[in-house]
């Protein structure tokens, strides 16, 4: 069904109906209860700490070393974090601090394999574009050069980092 059939059909609806189908989503579905909790609620700088801790558990888990961490589950939370629709700036933050736990994991844990520094650096890459695009670089220069500074490994991977960065802040 499309969102205009879906309007539609809504407008159609008496309000204590749409009432009960906005219960029974809020019921049927984690995504949903989220998503109108922060909607009534909104708090784009507690929420982001829950995202937060998804990514830190994946790459420094509660439980001890993590050999892999997963990149799916941090791109996956990133984007349910997007789907709240949170401020930019919370948004740039969970974004640099998933960059940031990467950096952290491998100057911890050594070099890794190519296939990591390849999908971190097309997700600053994202990262960046977003805070370009938002207008958010004088904001976040700082800590993204803090970063920068302190990452060097991996084949050319700082390298690579600071040739991203560049792209958007200059020589």
């Amino acid at each position: 069904m499309s969102k205009a059939k879906l309007r539609k059909k809504l407008e159609t609806l008496p309000k204590e109906n749409v009432i009960n189908l906005v219960m029974s989503l809020y019921d049927a579905s984690r995504e949903a209860k989220t998503y109108l909790e922060f909607y009534l609620t909104p708090d784009s700088h507690a929420e982001v700490e829950k995202y937060k801790k998804i990514i830190r558990n994946e790459f420094f888990p509660t439980r001890g070393f993590s050999e892999r961490p997963s990149f799916a589950t941090c791109r996956k939370a990133i984007s349910d974090f997007r789907k709240l629709k949170p401020t930019p700036e919370c948004v740039a933050d969970l974004m640099l601090y998933y960059i940031e736990q990467g950096c952290e994991y491998t100057m911890t844990f050594g070099d890794m394999w190519e296939q990591y520094y390849i999908t971190l650096e097309r997700n600053f890459a994202k990262a960046m574009e977003f805070i370009f695009l938002q207008g958010l670089l004088a904001r976040y220069y700082e800590r993204i050069e803090r970063m920068l500074n302190a990452t060097d490994c991996g084949w050319g991977f700082s390298d690579a980092l600071w040739d991203i960065y560049h792209q958007y802040r200059g020589s």
